[in-house]
């Protein structure tokens, strides 16, 4: 199927569900537990011995469903589905690491993501970010404490665009793993895991539900990193497992005892939303391309942030990396705090709220909302800055969209 077929066909029919009814849809198994027809059937699932589900904490049909699909899409080799984004990254980044052990991350992270590894340095784990997001300066950070390269796809808000292939080789080359967050690209993008990437993380409550009905994330595991024992202690226990050890300790461990589990309705809506996955980001990727276009020749006063515009330091990673387009989020820095509030109360179409990904076109001010809880060395190393507005390119048409942002930027002044 991959072979044979394209984005579009392999979301659609590269997945056989167990789906007796021939229903066109995987239906919502709305249940907290499963019965067995004898306590020996039980037992076996219990202990891993046979497949099958007990209890939704653990495991659900229709959240499985959901697992595979993102496992064909990101190319990996297993996917654990979780209430979020965030609980997705810490289940991601926590299996493996304790008291002691550090991350080395690019600078331009998203809000939450900064947060999240604040909070973990109550647990003795730290980060070090790098200045610019350039695979040597990645390796300069590194030290014998040193345990997960993380990255994003393409930075939000600051847009910087990693070039994977060359991050995993060198983290791969000090026997690092390389964790991806790709919720910006998606896997209609990039599929990170081909260029290296070994944990991939998505906040599939954005373009892969695609519709502001779901919260959720899920990570997809590349199994093929091998995990020394010395340095990743906590996974010795499942060492029997070679490469997939990583997904055997958290399925077995960390993700079913802290019960960040997706509900099955969530997934169940991320199933719909994720069939229409290619063709959404088709058109909010050349959306965005067009209204950055547009913007960049609209007021000198206002500086446009793309990948996909020649004026972009990433611009030519992009165009090797990704296929498809170049993401479908623009920032615009205003000159002022005020400008940038006018712009936003001005615009008629835009929803004014703190999500990416939606059919809708998006706007919101990054300092005063996702990461008003940042300091100001965060904020400079996120490109954020008090001017700045974050757009998430929908599917409109692309001239009401220039229209609508025309005279909001015109009408203001």
């Amino acid at each position: 199927m991959e072979t044979e077929c394209g984005f579009n066909t392999v979301l659609l029919h590269g997945v056989e569900d167990n789906n007796p009814f021939g229903t066109t849809q995987v239906p919502i198994y709305q249940s907290s537990a499963f019965r067995h027809e004898n306590a020996e059937e039980l037992e076996k699932i219990f202990n891993n011995k046979k497949a099958g589900f007990s209890y939704t904490r653990i495991g659900n049909p229709t959240v499985e469903a959901f697992e595979k699909r993102i496992t064909k899409l990101e190319g990996g080799a297993a996917s654990v589905a979780c209430a979020s984004g965030m609980a997705a990254l810490f289940n991601a980044i926590t299996n493996i690491l304790q008291s002691g052990d550090e991350i080395v991350a690019a600078a331009g992270l998203y809000g939450g993501t900064v947060e999240l590894f604040d909070e973990l340095k109550a647990f003795g784990i730290t980060t070090r970010y790098v200045t610019e997001n350039r695979s040597e300066a990645y390796e300069q950070l590194i030290t014998d404490k040193t345990r997960v390269i993380f990255a994003e796809t393409i930075g939000n808000p600051k847009l910087d665009v990693t070039d994977i292939r060359a991050v995993a080789e060198m983290a791969h080359s000090h026997g690092l793993p390389l964790i991806v967050d790709n919720t910006v690209a998606t896997p209609y993008l990039v599929q990170p895991i081909k260029l290296g990437a070994d944990v991939v993380v998505n906040s599939s409550s954005k373009y892969i539900n695609g519709n502001s009905d779901a919260i959720s994330g899920v990570l997809t595991v590349g199994g093929s990193f091998q995990w020394e024992e010395e340095r990743y202690p906590l996974l010795k226990p499942y060492k029997q497992f070679g490469p997939m050890a990583y997904l055997a300790k958290l399925r077995n461990g960390l993700f079913r005892n802290t019960g960040a589990c997706l509900a099955p309705q969530n997934a169940f809506l991320n199933n719909l939303g994720l069939e229409t996955l290619g063709l959404r980001m088709e058109r909010q990727c050349a959306n965005a391309l067009e209204l950055a276009r547009f913007l960049e020749g609209l007021d000198a006063d206002i500086k446009v942030n793309y990948p996909g515009l020649a004026a972009s330091p990433y611009h030519g990673l992009a165009e090797k990396q990704f296929h498809g387009g170049y993401g479908a989020i623009i920032t615009v820095r205003t000159g002022s705090k005020d400008r940038a509030f006018r712009i936003i109360n001005a615009l008629k179409l835009p929803y004014i709220l703190s999500n990416i990904g939606d059919t809708k076109t998006l706007v919101i001010h990054p300092a005063s909302t996702i990461t008003a809880h940042l300091t100001e060395e965060e904020l400079q190393q996120s490109g954020v800055y008090d001017d700045l507005i974050r757009i998430s390119v929908g599917i409109e048409d692309i001239e009401d969209l220039k229209r609508d942002f025309e005279n909001a930027i015109k009408g203001e002044k």
